[in-house]
């Protein structure tokens, strides 16, 4: 009888949990033999779990070069990270949130005159302090970060009223 934990001593977690922590993760389409090769599990074991991960909506399955390929479903990401701000989260938290993330990056357009994570990183070029292209790297990262996170949060606080309202509907 096949088990579907994992043979050796050391690690702790199923073949399936392997990968569906692997899967959950993939920000760059993978086939399945990559993903079995990632997990040390069988094409086979790997193939049953990407393929319950697309019916579930974690992953999505295309097509590329004649190939099969699995990446996470980042509007389906998208959609479980907005209920979940909207579920741990109180409107004027979030209202603070992004005024809090605006006014960073409105600081740094005006500190580093800049419009774009891209330019500031462009800036670099031309010093040659150690600590400043330092900082201008990290702030860099930090803006891209947060020029993702605000559309979220957008979403969240402009559905608020109607996920509040789904979410004390009886069962």
């Amino acid at each position: 009888m096949t088990t579907d934990t994992t043979d050796d001593a050391s690690g702790s977690m199923t073949r399936g949990e392997r990968i569906r922590a692997a899967a959950r993760t993939l920000r760059t389409p993978r086939s399945a033999s990559w993903v079995a090769d990632e997990t040390e599990v069988s094409m086979k074991t790997a193939q049953k779990y990407l393929d319950q991960l697309v019916q579930d909506n974690v992953l999505r399955r295309i097509e590329q070069g004649g190939q099969t390929l699995y990446c996470v479903d980042q509007l389906m990401a998208t959609y479980r990270e907005v209920a979940s701000l909207q579920r741990e989260h109180d409107r004027e938290s979030l209202t603070d949130a992004l005024e809090s993330m605006r006014n960073k990056i409105t600081e740094w357009n005006a500190t580093y005159d800049v419009e774009t994570p891209g330019e500031l990183r462009g800036s670099i070029a031309d010093l040659e302090g150690a600590d400043e292209i330092a900082r201008r790297r990290e702030i860099s990262s930090e803006w891209e970060h947060l020029a993702d996170r605000i559309p979220v949060v957008q979403a969240a606080l402009n559905e608020y009223d109607w996920a509040d309202e789904r979410d004390s509907l009886p069962a």
